[in-house]
């Protein structure tokens, strides 16, 4: 931290390197696109939107793992405790958690856990729409984590 950059600078570059290289890994699937489209006719349009839909939410997976790496001190801690959050928001859209909500929960605490599940916008992007309110709930997502690093590490800098 002795660099003559900023936390946010090197929080964002730390990130936007990582969303890069699993950017770079997603491209490199691109092939079995061409395999797909010489062997049968599949809706491009389906393909090209999912693989939108996977690099924001590999971004939003990389937000949430690199403000916990920020929070704790041993890397398998973060591990676990990242893969669990990123479990968490995965799963709070299938029907057997919202059915375990709905049984004591009020329908609006129901609704803003499934609204808050990757799947359901991520479902919702490999129809071959790509709606704005999608992209906003990942573009939000990241930024809020990537803020709470920021200040994490800064908190961590005055200590």
């Amino acid at each position: 931290m002795t660099l003559p950059v900023s936390t946010m600078e090197a929080v964002l570059g730390k990130y936007i390197a990582a969303w890069l290289f699993a950017g770079v890994a997603l491209a490199l699937t691109f092939p079995m696109w061409i395999t797909v489209n010489v062997l049968g006719d599949p809706d491009n349009g389906v393909i090209f939107a999912s693989y939108v839909g996977s690099f924001v939410m590999a971004g939003a997976f990389l937000a949430i793992g690199s403000c916990i790496s920020a929070l704790t001190k041993n890397q398998v801690i973060a591990f676990i405790v990242a893969a669990a959050v990123c479990f968490l928001f995965t799963m709070s859209g299938l029907e057997l958690v919202l059915n375990f909500f709905r049984l004591w929960a009020p329908d609006l605490l129901v609704d803003t856990i499934a609204s808050m599940s990757f799947l359901t916008h991520f479902r919702a992007i490999t129809k071959g729409v790509i709606d704005l309110r999608d992209i906003i709930f990942f573009a939000s997502l990241i930024t809020v984590f990537l803020f709470a690093n920021v200040v994490a590490v800064e908190q961590k800098k005055g200590a």
